[in-house]
């Protein structure tokens, strides 16, 4: 005989949620949040090149947000994979290099629709993540089971008409500041509830979700490029991010779900700190040396070996506009002289930069 549990039904809160945010330890944890991603945003700015952030870091998102999901690869299979795209044909590899794209379609969109964050815009990241052509959930039968045991804890609004007048709600709350005087960080802490509780796509929701956080964040001026990602901190306590999720639908227990997402915002920047000022000091290091020991110097250069963890020669013949043999030639002597590693896949060679890559598998290895 089966286990029937009851589900004890959820009614998708109006947007703001009627609720008290203005609380001691609410504005307590807005405040350390709040100083530590503005210190984020200024470090960042010191960096020549923003991609660098950019390309980077949304790799290192795009790994920890997969596992989340039960989606796992190594570090270099996802650098490899990001300079022989063409050998990603399947596997987790793949599935992070598709949240990567994702990611930068967000926020490509987000520049071009005026600074807007709109449906249109998540259903054209879910097209991508996905790999497929539809849209919000048309079709009744999501549920959402627990991590444990698997058994169903939320039921997500099933008719599609519902899940568009959510969705649309939840847009004009996401685009117009005058709709609640909420701080953004405690806006974003509720955007994100409200987008899993609707739970808009047949799959990818929790992906998506964290996408959108940090879009959020650019949108609201609080970051110039969106490089704080929350993954490996709800990684980390990922146990605890369900069980408040489910706190808010169950017992309405919101104070503590925006302080947890606080304190991640917290985390996070300290950790995106440790990288950006690693990288600024490679970067330098790299630059006095190379321009110390070699003629081919530029920052142009420098910029290649930061932006790409893993490098080839067609890449460095782009960003410095040289031929490919010349680009050889440099990889080659700076392979030599220990900046970087030369490895081989099938006929093609690629070029390691081992202090970033153990920079960026340090920080993400901390718990």
């Amino acid at each position: 005989m089966g286990v029937f549990v009851l589900v004890q039904k959820y009614d998708i809160p109006d947007l703001p949620p009627d609720y008290d945010f203005e609380t001691v330890a609410i504005y307590k944890a807005l405040a350390e949040a709040s100083r530590h991603l503005a210190e984020v945003k200024g470090k960042a700015s010191s960096i020549p090149n923003q991609g660098i952030l950019i390309d980077t870091l949304s790799l290192q998102e795009a790994m920890a947000s997969s596992e989340i999901e039960n989606i796992v690869t190594t570090h270099d299979e996802l650098f490899k994979g990001d300079v022989f795209p063409e050998g990603l044909a399947t596997g987790p590899a793949k599935e992070v290099s598709l949240y990567r794209d994702s990611l930068r379609r967000g926020f490509d969109q987000l520049n071009q629709r005026g600074g807007l964050i709109t449906n249109k815009t998540l259903i054209e990241m879910f097209q991508i993540l996905k790999s497929r052509n539809d849209g919000f959930r048309k079709t009744p039968g999501t549920a959402l089971a627990s991590e444990k045991g698997g058994e169903i804890v939320y039921v997500p609004p099933q008719k599609p008409e519902e899940i568009e007048a959510l969705m649309k709600a939840l847009e004009s709350f996401v685009n117009e500041p005058e709709l609640s005087d909420l701080d953004p960080l405690v806006k974003m802490a509720i955007i994100h509830h409200q987008f899993e509780s609707i739970h808009p796509f047949p799959d990818g929701n929790g992906r998506i979700g964290r996408i959108l956080n940090v879009l959020y964040l650019t949108k609201m001026g609080l970051l110039d490029i969106p490089i704080l990602y929350l993954s490996r901190e709800i990684n980390i306590t990922k146990p605890e991010y369900y069980r408040l999720l489910q706190s808010v639908r169950e017992e309405g227990n919101w104070e503590e779900w925006v302080i947890y997402l606080l304190d991640a915002i917290s985390r996070t920047s300290q950790a995106t700190l440790e990288i950006i000022e690693g990288i600024k000091i490679q970067m330098s290091e790299y630059k006095h040396r190379i321009r110390g020991e070699f003629s081919f110097y530029s920052q142009d250069l420098i910029n290649n070996l930061f932006r790409h963890p893993y490098t080839r020669i067609e890449y460095l013949q782009n960003d410095i506009g040289v031929s490919r043999q010349t680009a050889a030639k440099y990889l080659d002597s700076l392979a030599e002289a220990g900046f970087v590693k030369k490895h081989k896949e099938g006929k093609d060679n690629y070029y390691i930069n081992l202090a970033l890559v153990e920079l960026l598998m340090r920080i993400s290895s901390k718990s």
